[in-house]
């Protein structure tokens, strides 16, 4: 077996690389790309280009990942909800499938994939936390629902525009005289028949003997037989001509003759924030893809890296005369599913495309937009997540209005701002948590060193003593909660003399939270009171050491509470100032 030498600049897959993989990667190169082509003509209409630009998306994009990327199984391409957002971001600046929108198309690619590179050289994949879970989901809900509702029109074969929910429907009332009957009879059976695939062809092909893994990747092609089937259909009947069916229409065979030029700079302050977001969604959408999968056989993947692969793939999607691209859920599925072994299955399915763009292009010719319309559609639908909302707002209320403000932000004001609504959500939840911490009274389970929340188990506690165990890091967002339930614990038993706060959960105090601790420490020495610490951790503990807090510290600082409770229930507390250095 061909083991070629390990590097750092080299992905972690090359190691121990041979023919075993490679028939595997081949095989699976092969399968992806038969459900690749109506995909990426499919998404090349729904951001508004030529439908051969997502043919030239899904080439040169992929080798750029193989060389850069981590994950052995993410199959990049154009996608639905980047596709969504290309088109919300360009609308406004040039006509869709104008020569300036393709131009400001491969413009909006490259400042994502710079975004990207940016990121990926300082190592800051942990961008990828800026968006929580429910967030995402309800920013692919929001979308899903927009990129629906904005398909009706193609599978209708009527006119349509708008870019919000409230636009769509208006502009779709305004043109119900319009529909086009045969379009929507066509566009119908066709998205009854992936649903109906979706749901009863794996079983169906199981039933006949074929094995689970293949029945399967045999129900995720079923958009490839109706495609075919319809663009058959389209030609032999002449429906385009005979009742006014859109269809594709001539693709240019070959690669494209690129005129790149300098952006001006008024179009890169234009673009500049949608491609950010797109950079951002596209980054977090793959690494959540590439992650569950890789997962399942035991592998990891690398966000550093996943920002490098994703960079380069969307500068070579700005040199190939594509649109902005990131790791697809679909196609990853079958390519996994397949037995992909490394990203050479993507440059097999790369070359694979090259050779249907240049010898094979004109059959999709008579390829009908409203059958496009509704695999974009099926497959789509499957990103609203109803239950998901639900099942969050049970849990936490908080989480399921974030999930659900995202996706109405969305709906109602468009993708920018639905993203923008979903990084405000996150980081006002992020602080909204953080000032309310969860604040306990304390006192020792009977016969044990152990200590727990007064009103959840029988304590034993001292009469004159109030500990309190603070659970969140301590700044200026929190402090005056801590200090509110402490002035409310002190009203409830007067008879304190001693408050302990026990610092176990405790891992950094800012500035604030110092100062408001010291006069904490004053205001308690004014009332006859001691104030006492427990349980704080070395790293605290080094950064207070030479503070005034300690250094006039009314009471003590007991290594651990148990320390605490013993020297306060035997003997009480000696009013000279005592510091004892906690543990590393």
């Amino acid at each position: 077996m061909f083991s070629p030498p390990r590097s750092r600049f080299l992905p972690s897959w090359v190691a121990g690389y041979g023919p075993t993989q490679a028939r595997h990667d081949l095989i699976a190169g092969l399968v992806v790309v038969v459900m690749l082509v109506p995909q990426s003509l499919a998404y090349a209409l729904l951001a508004g280009l030529p439908a051969e630009a997502g043919l030239y998306a899904s080439m040169l994009p992929i080798v750029a990942y193989a060389a850069f990327g981590s994950s052995r199984t993410l199959a990049v391409g154009p996608v639905a909800v980047v596709s969504l957002m290309t088109a919300s971001a360009l609308a406004p600046l040039a006509v869709a499938g104008s020569p300036e929108y393709s131009q400001l198309a491969l413009v909006l690619a490259a400042l994502s994939g710079a975004i990207l590179l940016l990121l990926g050289v300082l190592r800051l994949g942990v961008v990828a936390n800026l968006l929580s879970h429910p967030v995402i989901a309800g920013f692919a809900t929001g979308s899903a629902l927009l990129i629906i509702i904005g398909q009706i029109k193609s599978l209708a074969g009527m006119p349509g525009a708008g870019h919000t929910a409230l636009e769509l429907a208006a502009s779709l009332l305004t043109h119900l005289l319009d529909v086009n009957r045969a379009a929507l009879a066509l566009g119908g059976s066709a998205l009854v028949l992936l649903i109906l695939a979706r749901r009863h062809a794996a079983a169906s092909l199981r039933r006949l003997g074929v094995s689970a893994a293949s029945a399967d990747i045999g129900s995720k092609l079923a958009p490839v037989v109706v495609v075919i089937v319809a663009t058959l259909i389209t030609h032999l009947l002449a429906l385009d001509t005979r009742y006014g069916i859109a269809v594709v229409g001539t693709i240019p065979r070959g690669l494209p003759e690129l005129h790149w030029m300098l952006p001006a700079l008024g179009t890169v302050e234009a673009l500049i924030v949608p491609a950010a977001a797109i950079a951002l969604v596209g980054f977090v959408e793959s690494v959540s893809v590439g992650q569950s999968l890789a997962m399942r056989r035991q592998e990891r993947i690398d966000p550093n890296r996943e920002l490098l692969g994703l960079g380069a793939a969307n500068v070579a999607a700005a040199v190939a005369g594509g649109l902005p691209v990131t790791g697809g859920f679909s196609r990853t599925v079958v390519n996994h599913a397949a037995g992909a072994q490394s990203p050479l299955a993507g440059v097999v399915a790369a070359v694979a495309m090259l050779l249907v763009v240049s010898t094979m292009s004109g059959a999709f010719t008579q390829l009908p937009i409203c059958v496009l319309a509704a695999t974009i559609i099926v497959p789509t639908s499957s990103l609203i997540d109803i239950g998901g909302l639900l099942k969050t707002w049970r849990y936490s209320r908080a989480d399921g209005l974030a999930f659900a403000l995202t996706a109405g932000g969305v709906l109602v004001a468009g993708v920018e701002v639905g993203i923008a609504l979903g990084i405000l959500l996150s980081l006002l939840s992020i602080l909204w948590r953080a000032s309310r911490p969860h604040i306990a009274i304390i006192g020792r389970v009977p016969g044990t060193e152990q200590f727990r929340n007064i009103n959840r188990v029988a304590v034993d506690t001292l009469p004159h003593l109030l500990a309190m165990r603070v659970d969140e890091n301590l700044f200026f967002g929190n402090v005056p909660a801590v200090e509110g339930e402490l002035q409310r614990a002190l009203q409830a038993q007067p008879a304190v003399t001693d408050v302990l706060l026990v610092m176990s959960s405790v891992s950094s105090i800012d500035m604030t939270a110092l100062e408001r601790l010291i006069e904490l420490n004053q205001v308690l020495a004014a009332s006859g009171r001691r104030l006492h610490f427990a349980d704080i951790k070395g790293p605290v503990f080094d950064r207070l050491r030479h503070t005034e807090l300690l250094e006039h510290l009314s009471g003590r600082v007991f290594r651990f509470t148990h320390e605490a409770f013993e020297a306060m229930g035997a003997a009480g507390v000696p009013h000279e100032r005592t510091v004892v250095p906690a543990e590393a």
